[in-house]
């Protein structure tokens, strides 16, 4: 397994930066990076243009998702800078197929595509979250989400469902690939700022620049919210850097840096009657244990494409991150943790009997040790050691796709990955003769079978039927009630859907249905309290994916994302045919958007949840629906200068953002609640100077 040196990360940013610094900005080798591509012709001129590249445009991005037999999305990182870009809910709350919602109007939230990680009310999990193609999750598949920088990023590919085997996923959910901004589409400097309600302060300096086959880009982004609770302080501290080189038409590689502090306090859940009565309040054990999660990243990453031909690519990716966790809640959890991982795949685009024939294949292997030390709670500082564990997680995939043209319109996919993970951990703290050591294996083969068709440009029907497979991860595995390891849980899911793409009309809809085996179900108490994880036997998860744009006139855009979820059990021993709880059955975002000229546009917003939604397997209490408004206004103040004000909650709602998931609630709310924010005004300038 090659290694990289990431011991003084510091000094290679520093490095980059003074190497970029050298790069004049050359505005003639890229588009500029405030358009947008869809308004732009297309022009393909292959012999012009390098055939290897490490990173794609947008509009490369676009046209390989649209060639998937199964729901894709892309988001433009144009389209949410013209608001607060505060969280993931800011950044992907348009985006089809996504739930997202912020915890407690922080960056922690909960993210699930088609009830993945349903039951994790924090950190993450069930998805695999990449930057630039390399994953962020940790090696036993946990993800966080400060990790992330969306302002940093050119655009965002998602992958819907048991889909995203091309970026190493064969998940419930599918998987999420932020694509960070380069010297060659990011050409010129950026000074952003933003300020607002609750303490809020942001500010982001980047820039980029291309001197003949080079280029380079860095981006540092410092952010401060004191929150609309007590006790919910955040800070953020992030530098993300890149710097590529095209050593000819059929060779480029390109280095990635970044680095995340981030330290935040954590108000904890309340009671219903608190969170509606007294939203801005923290839970008293949350104030009493200063419970806090603040960790340090270093990450390093490198990606290496070799064209020989015209019609064939191959991509290696390389990766090593160290990450410290200091995280006191009811415990103190502190953990020092490295994930490696190497990664090759081969795309060859030709021809089988005169029809044309993609073929993909790949194969990648990620370790992660983890220290984690874990001690009792005396204030939030660190007090007798509880236990001690040595953890290593190792992950090896093998995949292979392949789509043939049957006809012009007619597009066959068949494809298959298999799996092999391992948990390790050595309990070197044993107390009270209990011995938390494990040591298990998991093995999954996971086939799709994909089928699209194009009756017409712009429009085309898709359909597929998948398996996934997801291992647990370290923290369901361990603690609580778990006596012994949970299994792998795995999953049957067939799906059919139509994205439309018009010179005024985008669509995307989506219909899928899932059988799993073995849901992991990471469960509370009534108060809120971890009880651990369990595999159910069957469950359902089906619903419908919905998401429109409609541009009526040059002036005027509607746009929607809407999301049935009918999660359910299927004849459990105990629940019967309850209803999963944790995600509401409706969910709709909606803007309406009038830009008269580049000077000014306002944008009115609609988040709704139109129902109540259980808290509860046993289906005894339910969280309120909610409905809030907002408005959005900016423009241009002059050439170079951008500016927006951000208004949410107009009405001052007292609402539910999230809630945890137990497993029975007895019919009493308990502390399971997490208030939403109140009223609040964000404003932002954005300086962009021409070249």
């Amino acid at each position: 397994m090659p290694t990289f040196a990431v011991a003084t990360p510091r000094a290679s940013c520093l490095a980059m930066a003074l190497a970029f610094a050298m790069l004049p900005a050359t505005a003639a080798t890229a588009a500029p990076d405030d358009e947008d591509p869809t308004d732009l012709p297309t022009v393909e001129v292959r012999g012009a243009l390098p055939l290897a590249s490490a990173v794609e445009s947008i509009e490369q991005a676009r046209r390989r998702l649209d060639e998937r037999a199964g729901a894709t999305t892309l988001v433009d990182g144009e389209r949410y800078r013209d608001g607060r870009v505060g969280n993931l809910a800011d950044a992907l709350g348009q985006a089809a197929g996504v739930f997202v919602q912020p915890r407690f109007g922080a960056e922690e939230s909960r993210l699930s595509i088609r009830g993945s990680g349903l039951q994790r009310t924090f950190h993450g999990r069930g998805l695999v979250v990449l930057q630039d193609g390399v994953p962020l999750n940790l090696a036993d598949g946990s993800f966080d989400f400060q990790a992330i920088e969306p302002l940093a990023a050119r655009y965002v590919q998602v992958w819907r469902g048991a889909n995203a085997l091309e970026a190493g996923a064969a998940t419930l959910g599918g998987a999420i690939d932020f694509v960070s901004r380069t010297g060659r589409d990011s050409p010129r400097p950026v000074l952003r700022l933003e300020t607002g309600s609750f303490g809020t302060r942001r500010a982001q300096l980047a820039a980029g620049g291309v001197r003949g086959r080079a280029d380079a880009y860095i981006g540092i982004t410092s952010a401060r919210q004191d929150g609309f609770r007590e006790h919910a302080v955040q800070e953020n501290h992030r530098l993300s850097a890149n710097a590529g080189f095209q050593f000819g038409d059929h060779l480029d590689a390109r280095v990635y840096l970044a680095h995340v502090d981030t330290r935040s306090q954590l108000p904890g859940n309340l009671t219903l009657d608190e969170a509606l009565g007294e939203p801005g309040m923290a839970a008293p054990a949350s104030v009493v244990q200063d419970q806090r999660r603040d960790f340090r990243l270093d990450r390093v990453a490198a990606r290496l494409a070799w064209a020989p031909s015209d019609d064939s690519e191959a991509t290696l990716s390389l990766f090593d991150s160290r990450k410290s966790l200091d995280h006191p809640i009811f415990q103190v959890l502190r953990q020092e943790s490295r994930d490696r991982g190497v990664d090759l795949r081969w795309r060859h685009d030709g021809a089988i009997g005169g029809h044309r024939n993609l073929l993909a294949v790949g194969a990648s292997r990620t370790r992660g040790t983890i220290d984690d030390r874990r001690y009792a709670n005396v204030g939030g500082a660190a007090g007798a050691p509880t236990n001690h564990f040595d953890q290593a997680a190792v992950n090896t995939t093998v995949f292979v796709e392949n789509q043939v043209w049957l006809a012009p319109q007619w597009v066959l996919s068949l494809g298959a990955q298999h799996l092999r993970s391992s948990r390790r951990s050595h309990d070197l703290l044993v107390g009270g003769g209990h011995d938390e050591s494990f040591d298990v294996d998991y093995r999954a083969t996971s086939p799709k079978l994909g089928l699209r068709w194009v009756p017409a440009d712009g429009v085309q029907w898709f359909a597929n039927v998948s398996r996934s497979a997801e291992p647990p991860s370290f923290g369901e595995l361990s603690g609580g009630a778990n006596v012994t390891p949970v299994r792998m849980q795995r999953a049957t899911s067939a799906e059919l859907g139509v994205r439309v793409q018009r010179e005024r009309l985008a669509l995307d809809l989506a219909a899928y249905r899932a059988r799993i085996e073995g849901e992991l179900l990471s469960l509370g108490d009534a108060q809120g309290n971890p009880l651990g994880t369990v595999n159910a036997d069957r469950t359902l998860h089906q619903g419908i994916e919905f998401a429109f744009e409609w541009r009526p006139s040059s002036a005027w855009r509607l746009s929607a994302n809407y999301l049935y979820n009918d999660f359910r059990f299927d004849h459990d021993a105990v629940h019967r045919d309850n209803v999963l709880a944790g995600v509401p059955p409706h969910s709709l975002r909606a803007a309406l958007r009038w830009q008269p000229d580049e000077r000014f546009h306002a944008e009115p917003s609609l988040e709704w949840v139109p129902h109540d939604y259980y808290i509860d397997h046993a289906n005894t209490f339910r969280a309120p629906g909610f409905a809030t408004f907002g408005i959005r206004f900016g423009g241009s103040l002059a050439a170079d200068v951008e500016w927006f004000a951000d208004l949410r909650n107009l009405a001052d709602r007292r609402w539910i953002a999230s809630t945890n998931v137990v497993a029975d609630a007895g019919g009493v709310a308990g502390r399971n609640f997490l208030p939403g924010d109140g009223r609040s005004l964000y404003v932002g300038l954005e300086w962009r100077p021409r070249p």
